[in-house]
C-alpha cells in the first residue's frame, strides 16, 4: 500500500530510527512501510498521522490506493 510516511519523515528532518522510536515500533517496521511491503495497522497509521499532523486518509493515500484497487481488482 502507498502511504505518504516517507515523504513526510524526510520533511520532518526524522530518521527511520527516529520515526519508529516515535511510535513505539521497529525501524524494520517503518522502512517495510516505506517500501510499501507492509501496511501499518490502523493504530500505527493513526499514530504516524497524529505525529505528522495528518489524517490517517491522507498519509495511506486512500484515494489513490482506492483508484488502484478498482483498476486491478
Amino acid at each position: 500500500m502507498k502511504t505518504k510516511i516517507k515523504d513526510l519523515r524526510i520533511a520532518a528532518g526524522m530518521t527511520q530510527q527516529q520515526l519508529a522510536d516515535r511510535v513505539c515500533v521497529t525501524v524494520r517496521t517503518i522502512n517495510s512501510i516505506e517500501r510499501e511491503q507492509y501496511s501499518p495497522s490502523l493504530m500505527l497509521a493513526y499514530k504516524i498521522a497524529r505525529l505528522f499532523d495528518t489524517s490517517v486518509e491522507e498519509l495511506c493515500c486512500l484515494k489513490e490506493n482506492l483508484e488502484n484497487e478498482e483498476i486491478g481488482g
